[in-house]
């Protein structure tokens, strides 16, 4: 059996325009062997190659789980600054055949050949890269700054163990969610944790959600790359499992961004914006 879903909708688009619904595998059956030579029965989660194109421009290709291509590609094109007018969009039009997703807009793609010409390897899970213009309008982020109670964060760590499928299916992914207070709002699994929030990202976009009264949670480590990535979808915290970069932590300082790592079961760290943090349930 394959497993063909691996996340939550947050809301109905509220722009329409023309897209794809695509659904491909996620994982799929194998044989391995344990360590006695014993045959199981496992499970290996999909990765596949998907091609961005702006307006028939080639951009980037992204090696993707598969789960919501189009959130995907619109996600990442907004987070990379290559479009900006969700009402410009005339179509997005996924080929699987062809592993490849083509989104066409209105908007002007002038000097979109110059924004290609400077970028950056991240430290992403299969290595995500970013151009110049990702880093484009940082200094005009206000994020709110919200209480968030210490007994919230234990209820939404609770919760998210009821997410992560493909994950304990297959492994070899992350996940991310949109979170209010303890609610999981939307769940998505990928090769790659800059896939997941790309993904979210496209799907807040389309929505048209704000981002004040959210949550972000990753699986992934939080580094420069996660930090603007969430800044730019407005959410002013980001809570994950994993650990935090130096460069992570000067920009989540920088942006006002409350961050906490190491959090799994009663055990979490605040690196930054420990005064929004409501310590009520001390033990």
């Amino acid at each position: 059996m394959t497993d063909t879903t691996t996340s939550t909708p947050l809301l109905q688009p509220k722009v329409k325009f023309v897209k794809t619904q695509t659904e491909v595998p996620l994982t799929l059956p194998v044989t391995a062997y344990d360590e006695n030579g014993q045959a199981l029965e496992k499970f290996v989660a999909c990765e596949r190659p998907l091609t961005v194109y702006l307006n028939w421009q080639p951009i980037v290709t992204l090696m993707t789980l598969g789960a919501k291509p189009e959130s995907l590609t619109l996600g990442y094109l907004k987070n990379q600054g290559f479009i900006s007018d969700i009402n410009q969009l005339e179509s997005v039009i996924v080929d699987w055949d062809v592993n490849s997703a083509a989104v066409i807009t209105k908007e002007s793609i002038d000097g979109l050949n110059d924004k290609l010409a400077e970028k950056t390897v991240t430290s992403g899970c299969g290595q995500g890269t970013v151009y110049g213009s990702f880093l484009q309008g940082l200094d005009e982020i206000n994020l709110a700054q919200v209480t968030l109670k210490q007994s919230v964060i234990y209820s939404l760590l609770k919760n998210i163990n009821a997410y992560n499928d493909t994950y304990k299916n297959a492994g070899a992914v992350h996940g991310c969610g949109i979170c209010q207070a303890d609610n999981i709002l939307a769940f998505v699994e990928d090769v790659g944790r800059h896939n997941a929030v790309d993904t979210l990202a496209g799907d807040m976009w389309m929505e048209q959600q704000g981002g004040e009264d959210k949550i972000f949670y990753t699986t992934g480590r939080l580094t420069s790359e996660m930090i603007i990535k969430v800044a730019k979808m407005g959410i002013p915290v980001l809570l994950s499992r994993s650990g935090v970069t130096q460069m992570g932590l000067e920009l989540a300082q920088q942006l006002g961004i409350t961050l906490i790592a190491r959090a799994k079961g009663r055990h979490f760290l605040v690196y930054n914006g420990v005064e929004n943090i409501d310590f009520d349930a001390k033990k």
